[in-house]
């Protein structure tokens, strides 16, 4: 993640935009609504624990599968304790990656979503900090 950057969700402008009460179809068109059932705050939405949460642009095309795309924002909870199976900002020996974290019996291993790029076998030498969850991607339909 060449070239990061870093934001906190601390400050921010408060934001609500209308949610429609009817889902939009992603198969079979279905008649329109235009009701409006409520209001929605996106940093409510989307930013669970202010204090411990910060945003990071992605960069590179390593975890594609997992729909994080060169560009996107990633939503990062510092207070969530990252599981098996969890996308993870992660510092590896001083470098910043974003991969899915497992835990093994051998270790942990942290897994590319692009069969371009090998795992990341954590070992005892290598110096390993979870920075914390990823928790939503924003992306633009390009």
């Amino acid at each position: 993640m060449k070239g990061t950057h870093v934001y906190t969700t601390s400050q921010r402008a408060i934001a609500t935009y209308p949610l429609f009460d009817s889902p939009v179809s992603a198969g079979f068109p279905s008649p329109a609504d235009d009701y409006i059932e409520q209001d929605i705050d996106l940093h409510d939405y989307l930013v669970k624990n202010p204090p411990a949460t910060f945003l990071v642009r992605a960069e590179g095309d390593s975890m594609e599968g997992a729909g994080i795309f060169s560009g996107d924002i990633l939503i990062v909870d510092k207070s969530l304790s990252p599981k098996h199976g969890n996308v993870v900002i992660a510092v590896v020996d001083g470098d910043l990656t974003v991969k899915r974290l497992n835990k093994t019996p051998k270790g942990i291993i942290l897994t590319p979503e692009n069969d371009s790029y090998s795992p990341i076998h954590i070992s005892n030498e290598e110096d390993l900090t979870i920075w914390g969850v990823v928790t939503n991607v924003i992306h633009s339909l390009k």
